[in-house]
């Protein structure tokens, strides 16, 4: 766990006491705790995905429709595996210490990340109150795309050579057309994400936003490289907790800043009012 100060304890005890509601964002450093990737670098991509390396393709160039494209086996292999790996992790503590929280102090909550894995939906969040920035590995849809269907993944079962990081079944098909099938994420360059899904949760997002005027946010391992959740956690500063290892600099209208991991920042906010 965390030490926090006598300061930072008195600090965090004060936001709470006038919060009406709790919002929750999160990036990648979210589910490192739970042993997930973050790619953060070629390097750490690489030594994940070897193949990935040997073609020195980098994060913007798989993680693009234009692979599919070009190579759907080894763009199906890099998010097949990704699917699997999702659907086998366990949550952190952290998640259900977020829930504990906002239940032990009798506040609504909301979920606002950038992260595709679908951990909090697993960890008991509310798919209601959960908005997902850059979509869902969870969700299909068609690479074309051919009309505006997004499917659930379930019934998708990866087979992968993780050495050359290739799809080997069949390649997802659309529900619709027939034709190739990818994530229902929102890539680089691409022009086809279908989003509808992504609005409606924006609509509920928004719809809690103008319901409540004193929101608390805790930030985790939200990062720089592409500051999506920093941005929207930034707009209710001075009420911003961020907690990051390393980035974790703050709003110059201020807040509060955790140079931890997401877990154990987590479990140290936690503490303060479980005593």
């Amino acid at each position: 766990m965390h030490q926090l100060s006598p300061i930072e304890i008195k600090h965090i005890q004060r936001l709470f006491s006038k919060a009406d509601s709790l919002i929750i964002s999160a990036g990648a450093g979210m589910g490192v705790d739970s042993g997930l990737p973050d790619f953060r670098g070629n390097q750490g991509m690489w030594q994940a995905y070897p193949e990935l390396g040997r073609q020195r393709i980098d994060f913007t160039e798989i993680a693009n429709p234009a692979a599919f494209r070009r190579q759907p086996r080894l763009a199906w292999g890099f998010y097949g595996h990704r699917l699997a790996l999702y659907r086998q992790t366990t949550p952190h503590q952290g998640f259900s210490l977020l829930k504990q929280l906002a239940e032990k102090l009798r506040l609504p909550y909301f979920v606002f990340t950038s992260n595709v894995d679908g951990q909090f939906q697993k960890a008991g969040f509310d798919p209601e109150r959960i908005y997902e920035c850059h979509g869902s590995i969870h969700h299909l849809q068609c690479l074309e795309p051919c009309d505006q269907e997004i499917w659930p993944a379930d019934a998708l079962a990866p087979q992968i050579d993780h050495q050359d990081c290739q799809w080997l079944a069949e390649l997802p098909r659309c529900v619709t057309c027939g034709n190739l099938a990818r994530p229902n994420i929102l890539m680089f360059d691409d022009y086809g994400w279908i989003s509808h899904r992504h609005y409606q949760q924006g609509q509920y997002l928004d719809a809690f936003i103008k319901r409540h005027h004193r929101s608390v946010v805790i930030e985790m391992g939200a990062g720089t490289a592409i500051p999506t959740v920093r941005y929207f956690s930034e707009r209710f500063a001075p009420n911003l907790i961020r907690i990051n290892p390393r980035e974790y600099a703050l709003p110059s209208n201020g807040g509060i800043a955790l140079a931890t991991n997401a877990e154990m920042g987590v479990q140290s906010i936690y503490q303060i009012f479980m005593e």
